[in-house]
């Protein structure tokens, strides 16, 4: 009885219905071919053509053109270097949404590195520049469609927010912290390399959108109805720094009044909101609405003075 007992405790502490365990191997399996995708781009495209990039793949290039060591390795430690930083400044909560990735993807690149396979037959800048940036966006895109992220520059950005500019939007803190690796990397590789850099970046935050929402979509609006509005409410306006509205709604069949919450932000924006929402109300109700164009002041919002 005891063991019965023990076991079912186990199960309740991790979930582990039929539910969790077929979502838990859909979500291997996107990772590992998100995984191998990625890990492809670097080892085949990226690194034999001698080019960089943004995030934590620019800076373990930057730190291999002084260390002779393979690019997996130094990858598994910026990776363990960015988890610790992470459960020290943000808590555990947040490593839970790095660590499986953090792990996998430097396995994936050890193996890769050994067969030394090179996609191009002949050195291409341009297009190893382009068709990185398309396969490091579907890797990502991949990820981030499952709620799982790399502990990269995404988790470096929301300490310095946390910490420090609390005042800006993760988006800015990013954008900038990608830019100072970017031009590190013209000191390093030289200044053709860091456009080249840019060109993979730009053509990377595309490619990412494309894949969680399709080609027609910039914004999404997020109609959220749950029973913890204030956390959130909280998480939109502190983490993704996007405004809410928020109103009473009545279900007619049930006729509970429940908080609905609504919001305008990117595609990878409305994943990271939907994995919050997820962990934080799992009765939640969120509908997604594909939005073509947005006026007025906001982030990326089209200026309605400009247009009319």
């Amino acid at each position: 009885m005891k063991i019965r007992e023990k076991i079912r405790e186990i199960k309740k502490i991790f979930k582990l219905d039929k539910k969790a365990i077929k979502k838990i191997a859909v979500d291997l399996i996107y990772i590992l071919i998100g995984c191998t995708i990625g890990g492809f781009s670097l080892t085949a495209i990226l690194i034999p053509n001698g080019l960089s990039s943004g995030g934590l793949t620019g800076i373990v290039r930057i730190v291999q053109s002084f260390i002779a060591v393979d690019f997996s390795i130094l990858f598994y430690i910026g990776a363990f270097i960015i988890i610790v930083l992470v459960a020290i400044f943000l808590g555990f909560k947040e490593v839970r949404k790095v660590l499986l990735i953090s792990i996998l993807f430097p396995s994936v690149l050890m193996i890769l590195e050994q067969f030394d396979f090179k996609l191009l037959e002949e050195k291409d800048i341009i297009l190893a520049a382009i068709f990185c940036g398309i396969l490091s966006g579907i890797t990502s895109g991949l990820f981030f469609y499952r709620g799982y992220s790399f502990a990269g520059t995404d988790a470096i950005a929301k300490i310095i927010r946390r910490k420090f500019l609390p005042h800006m939007s993760l988006s800015q803190i990013l954008l900038f912290v990608d830019g100072v690796i970017i031009i590190t990397s013209a000191f390093v590789f030289g200044r053709n390399i860091a456009l080249y850099a840019l060109i993979t970046q730009m053509i990377f935050v595309k490619t990412v959108d494309y894949v969680i929402y399709g080609f027609e979509t910039k914004f999404v609006q997020l109609e959220i109805i749950t029973d913890k509005p204030e956390a959130v409410i909280s998480y939109i306006m502190g983490d993704i720094s996007r405004g809410v509205t928020s109103m009473e709604v009545t279900g007619e069949y049930t006729k509970e009044k429940k908080n609905k919450l609504i919001t305008l932000c990117s595609p990878r924006e409305s994943m990271l909101i939907k994995k919050f929402v997820s962990q934080t109300d799992e009765m939640a109700f969120v509908t997604v609405v594909h939005v073509d164009t947005v006026w007025g002041r906001g982030q990326g919002f089209n200026d309605i003075q400009k247009e009319s």
